[in-house]
């Protein structure tokens, strides 16, 4: 049959302008469709836009902490409406940049919600719930790229709460803000508001945050996290929002039983892919509870239709649907088989303080060695507040397995972690062992240094 096009991307974010552009450097022709602005969640309601107020919480601290050098006292303030202004524009130059790298690819973009007619067809919608198609393409393979969505939990008044999207969208800077959720979403926000100056009760409902992560590294982040600050009512749960004159109003049970007022609540308790009027059914795309289901290969249950990303939650992280994308049009475009490994993938969390691991917790590396496995860490005062008189501490770790001496994982919490465990995951990613980490002369005086003095 003739197509109109040899590869149809279903979403504009990261992971599917990789693709596209990895798929039109072969050789094909490629359409691309997203109804929202380019980038998708990374670049206009996540990683960027996050960062950089990441960035921007962390001056009042610096201020404070350069009196320690010798330097006076700084008198500043935060301009909410500048810093937010800012950062959009700063996404809009992306936006340009992203539209850009297609048409110098030449890349094909629909302006528009893509949606299943039939396995080789779609039609593209000027939104999600349009009724009328604009138009209609065919494609000999087509690739699904949708991404997430928050989720809000089912409790009495959630229609008052607000998720991640909306924050880099508030008008006022709340003075007061309550933030469900212990995930890697909610202790950043919690840590960027804080530092932003607005008073933070984090709830959630387990003793500890970030599960997942290793025990030591969340222990730290948390114990961090209140020192500077941030009220966190563990082991608890909101029973219900009602808005008063005062701010919202949220009644809390467990350990904790109590009211606490707010002038926003932020719900970050998960997501879940975006698979809504996509016309899957139409496809014959199979999914696995609420995600598509996919081989190794990105390929769903039509041969010719593939997924990466979020949607397919297997690892939701902007570099993994980067990868999975440009592995399959390696494989299907590029003859050049491959597929994307899922071990030893390095992540960071923009805490404050800061936190980045790669492979196995110390749980995980027990669960699956034993008594094989060997723990090397350290805690300690960085030399950067010998003078600051703050109280912060690093952890670094090492997880081994000691039968063959080979590192199974690496934790970090403290300044620079991400930057650290990048060049670090290198290592691990080699299958470096113990051995060589210890033969490795370290940088002087430094933080990194410290992994490679592990004793």
């Amino acid at each position: 049959m003739s197509y109109d096009f040899n590869l149809f991307v279903i979403g504009g974010g990261s992971g599917g302008i990789a693709t596209a552009r990895r798929a039109a450097q072969y050789g094909a022709k490629v359409g691309v469709a997203e109804f929202s602005r380019l980038g998708g969640t990374c670049v206009n309601r996540g990683c960027i836009p996050k960062k950089l107020m990441v960035y921007a919480s962390h001056f009042p601290e610096v201020f404070e902490e350069a009196q320690g050098y010798g330097w006076s006292p700084v008198q500043s303030t935060l301009d909410w409406h500048k810093m937010i202004e800012a950062v959009q524009k700063e996404l809009e130059r992306l936006n340009g940049v992203y539209l850009r790298m297609l048409d110098n690819s030449e890349v094909q973009l629909f302006r528009g919600y893509a949606k299943f007619v039939d396995p080789h067809t779609l039609e593209i919608f000027e939104s999600p719930n349009s009724s009328t198609a604009s138009q209609r393409v065919s494609a000999d393979k087509i690739l699904i790229a949708v991404g997430g969505h928050p989720v809000t939990p089912n409790i009495p008044g959630i229609e008052h709460a607000i998720i991640s999207d909306d924050m880099f969208l508030l008008k006022e800077q709340p003075k007061r803000v309550v933030i469900l959720g212990g995930g890697y979403i909610g202790v950043e926000f919690a840590c960027i508001m804080h530092g932003l100056g607005s008073e933070v009760t984090q709830i959630i409902r387990k003793e500890k945050i970030l599960r997942g992560f290793d025990d030591d590294i969340r222990t730290q982040i948390q114990e961090g996290m209140q020192q500077h600050g941030v009220r966190i009512l563990e082991g608890s749960v909101p029973t219900a929002i009602e808005k008063t004159e005062d701010g919202l109003k949220v009644t809390v049970c467990g350990k904790y039983e109590e009211t606490v007022i707010g002038d926003i609540f932020l719900a970050a308790t998960g997501r879940k892919p975006n698979l809504q009027n996509l016309g899957l059914d139409k496809a014959g795309v199979d999914l696995c509870q609420d995600a598509i289901a996919v081989d190794e290969y990105s390929r769903t249950s039509q041969p010719h239709i593939y997924a990466v990303g979020d949607c397919t939650d297997r690892i939701n992280l902007t570099p993994v649907a980067i990868n999975e994308g440009r592995a399959f049009a390696d494989t299907e475009f590029g003859g050049k088989s491959r597929v994307m490994s899922y071990e030893n993938v390095p992540s960071a969390v923009f805490s404050t303080p800061e936190a980045a691991t790669v492979g196995l917790t110390e749980a995980q590396a027990r669960e699956k060695h034993g008594d094989a496995v060997k723990v090397y860490r350290a805690r300690f005062r960085p030399l950067y507040h010998t003078l600051t008189g703050r109280e912060e501490r690093v952890i670094v770790k090492l997880v081994v397995d000691e039968t063959t001496d080979k590192v199974l994982g690496a934790h970090m919490v403290g300044a620079s972690a991400a930057e650290i465990i990048q060049g670090v995951a290198i290592a691990v990613k080699m299958g470096a062992k113990k051995a060589d980490f210890d033969a490795t002369v370290g940088i002087h005086p430094s933080t990194s240094e410290e992994f490679v003095t592990l004793r």
